[in-house]
């Protein structure tokens, strides 16, 4: 055993610049993780901080804003509580109660859904008693308006650090996994020499194995440093950025998120080590002997076996889903992670199909230049895979998740404008839904109707509650699949495709936005869609809603100055008046501030790997060739010539890998079209690909490649035909 670890750290003194890259991509994702982590933490457990709106009284009734259901779970039953659209204010009859037993205080608003009362807690209590709730100490925070936006925050912080600490660890094991594998290739004649000597192959594992759990275990150290110096900048980046509340701060004290960090870091270097060693433990005593640089048996039946079975799994899962519930597809966390699949896949198997996209790639390079770069290109096999790998891994990220993320708003935006018919959009609070001469104006308020589906849970539905329903059915255009609009009365419900019990004239218990349970019947049924095509109810079931967007259209042969004109006067006066163009423009669907910063979080995560991955692949690589140079140079070439081969031949690798990863965009956008047709939504096929993003990530590759190679031949020397 001690034989195997000095054997292990004196490899390493000899070949530290060959698990420089695996050193960097495991520090680098450790040091992230750390990051993260203690992000997490500051969510887990956040300061102590006072109440703001009633900070002077000791005690806080405020209206109820829960609605409590009783659901199925297990054997028995549970209570499940939803926030209401419409909290109940605190009724006058309960505040003059409430001044007999003490001082009672308002915010100054004149809003009735919280008071303050100098009261003691026992005779409060009493008074309430069911009417409201009774809050003291910390609790009264909960009627302070950044309550619910920290609330929010949160667990948009959650999802982001939680999203970016996963596919770091992804691509982290990626890179590493790739750049053991190319050591290994490399080393073939140094392992045939130690077999050679009498080493069996369980020592020859354990060798490598030895390295990466140095590497690991140093690489992992200096991350959760890094980490712990990067966490601050991450914090502060969050709050400047509106993502987080201004409390949010790396905690003191914690070392969780190190030990997490840390441990990730030394199995991934293990993860991506262990394939290697594998391969390393079966490589004979004959391969010292030999002086070919022909790659052969680059994918053995345990790689092919793995990853045809990677991208059948990656396939079905999208067939399945596609069969099963579309709009899964449609939802980030899936969009996020269905590429890894895909990625890891293609990536297993792309030296089964290299050769072929060199021949194809290398068309285009004319002269003898050319014809030496793509037969170099595809005859080292696993060179230009390794080149193409981080590629794959980037452009697929950037195109998939950009891709996915736009193609969902471009549908949502479509619907949008699919969903109007009117000519003007006043939008406010209060409104008025005035009559307007040569006009037809029709009112709606934004509420919620909740519903208990499979009898376990209690789902809730925006819903938009109209003054006038003919009117409304003239100025709008909805997907109905069935029944009609003009049929919705106070005794009716408008419900969408995605709803349990969605048969026109069959009536449903529901619970509207201020909690009153009512039974109505379905008067229509739209499309499902991306989600956005909501419920509707009349005005009679808004929750007390107000009116806070009036759609207008003119009537034809109508003066639509005019009808803009007195829009902006009178009654409309304080509302925004806008053409449907403008709100459309002004409302266009689209991701939110956490879903950008997380995506091009996670792929500048990806872009920095793939720098790491190509700049060590090519770096061991081209260093390993001075004799293949020289020999160039002694056959007649130009300094010039081997160097724009061996430049030519990294591009390759790039364009391999940039053709590689938008075939899994293509996969994944595809699926995400199919998913959108089967949900009746608009399909806006190749617009919301990020072609300028993936250009950009494909032209960062090509640079770093070329430059890394451009280095190490000037240094290997190409100088004179001597050498």
């Amino acid at each position: 055993m001690l034989t195997s670890v000095q054997l292990a750290l004196s490899s390493l003194r000899a070949r530290w610049a060959a698990l420089l890259g695996s050193f960097v991509a495991v520090a680098l994702g450790v040091g992230v993780m750390t990051a993260m982590g203690l992000g997490l933490a500051a969510t887990l457990d956040p300061p102590p901080r006072a109440p703001e709106r009633f900070a002077s009284s000791p005690v806080v009734v405020a209206g109820v804003d829960t609605l409590t259901v009783e659901v199925r779970r297990g054997p028995g039953t549970a209570r499940v509580s939803q926030r209401l659209a419409h909290p109940h204010p605190v009724d006058e009859q309960l505040v003059e109660e409430l001044r007999a037993l003490g001082r009672v205080r308002t915010d100054g608003a004149g809003t009735r859904d919280a008071v303050g009362v100098d009261a003691p807690l026992a005779a409060v209590r009493e008074v309430v008693g069911e009417r409201a709730r009774v809050l003291t100490g910390d609790d009264r925070r909960r009627v302070d308006p950044s309550y619910e936006r920290d609330a929010e925050a949160v667990v948009a912080i959650n999802a982001l650090l939680g999203t970016a600490g996963g596919v770091t660890a992804f691509v982290s094991v990626f890179v590493t996994a790739s750049t053991f594998a190319f050591v290994v290739a490399l080393r073939r004649r140094e392992f045939g020499l130690l077999r050679m000597a009498g080493a069996t192959p369980g020592q020859v594992r354990r060798l490598l194995l030895g390295e990466a759990t140095a590497v690991g275990v140093v690489a992992s150290a200096a991350g959760c440093a890094l980490g712990a110096w990067g966490a601050p900048f991450l914090v502060r980046e969050l709050v400047d950025g509106g993502v987080a509340p201004t409390w949010f701060a790396v905690p003191d004290g914690v070392v969780w998120p190190y030990h997490a960090a840390f441990w990730t870091g030394v199995s991934v270097a293990l993860a991506g080590a262990w394939a290697a060693a594998r391969r390393a433990g079966r490589i004979g005593a004959v391969e010292a002997l030999r002086e070919a640089s022909v790659d052969t048996g680059v994918l053995p039946w345990t790689r092919r076996v793995a990853g045809f079975a990677l991208l059948a799994a990656g396939l079905g899962l999208l067939a399945w889903k596609l069969g099963t519930d579309p709009a899964e597809l449609l939802k980030r966390k899936t969009y996020t992670t269905q590429p890894m699949l895909l990625i890891t896949a293609v990536a297993a198997l792309a030296p089964l199909v290299v050769r072929p996209v060199v021949r194809l790639v290398g068309r285009c390079l004319p002269g003898a230049c050319g014809l030496l770069v793509r037969e170099n290109a595809a005859t080292s096999v696993r060179r230009t895979a390794a080149v193409a790998a981080p590629v794959l891994v980037t452009v697929a990220l950037a195109g998939s998740l950009l891709g996915a993320a736009g193609t969902v708003a471009e549908a949502k935006g479509a619907e949008t404008r699919e969903r109007t018919r009117a000519h003007y959009v006043v939008t406010g609070d209060g409104l008025d839904a005035a009559s307007v001469r040569g006009a037809r104006v029709a009112g709606s308020a934004s509420t919620a109707v909740y519903v208990v589906e499979e009898g376990t849970a209690v789902v809730r539905s925006d819903a938009r509650a109209v003054t006038d329903v003919a009117v409304f059915a003239e100025v709008s255009r909805l997907p109905v699949v069935a029944g009609d609009v003009r049929d919705l009365d106070d005794r009716s419900i408008v419900v969408n495709e995605e709803w349990e019990r969605h048969d026109v004239g069959r009536y449903v218990r529901v619970w509207l936005g201020d909690g009153r349970p009512v039974r109505l019947r379905i008067a229509a049924v739209l499309a499902r869609g991306t989600g956005d095509n909501g419920v509707y109810v009349t005005a009679a079931n808004g929750g007390g809603a107000a009116v806070d967007r009036l759609e207008v259209r003119v009537a034809r042969g109508g003066d639509r100055a005019a009808v803009a004109a007195a829009l902006r006067d009178g009654r409309f006066r304080g509302g925004q008046v806008r053409s449907a163009e403008e709100w459309l423009a002004a409302n266009r669907p689209g991701a939110g501030t956490q879903t950008r910063l997380g995506l091009f979080l996670v792929l500048g995560i990806a872009l920095l790997y793939a720098g790491i991955s190509l700049a060590g692949t090519l770096l061991m690589a081209t260093s390993a060739r001075g004799a293949e140079l020289r020999v160039l140079r002694l056959t007649g070439a130009t300094r010039r010539q081997v160097l724009g081969v061996v430049v030519g031949e990294a591009l390759v690798g790039v364009a391999v890998g940039a053709v590689l990863g938008l075939a899994v965009t293509a996969v994944n956008l595809v699926g995400l079209g199919g998913a959108l047709g089967l949900l009746s939504a608009p399909v806006p096929w190749g617009s919301g690909v990020p072609w300028g993003v993936v250009g950009a990530c494909v032209g960062a590759c090509g640079v770093v490649a070329a430059g890394v190679v451009g280095g190490v031949v000037g240094a290997v020397g190409v100088r004179g035909r001597s050498v």
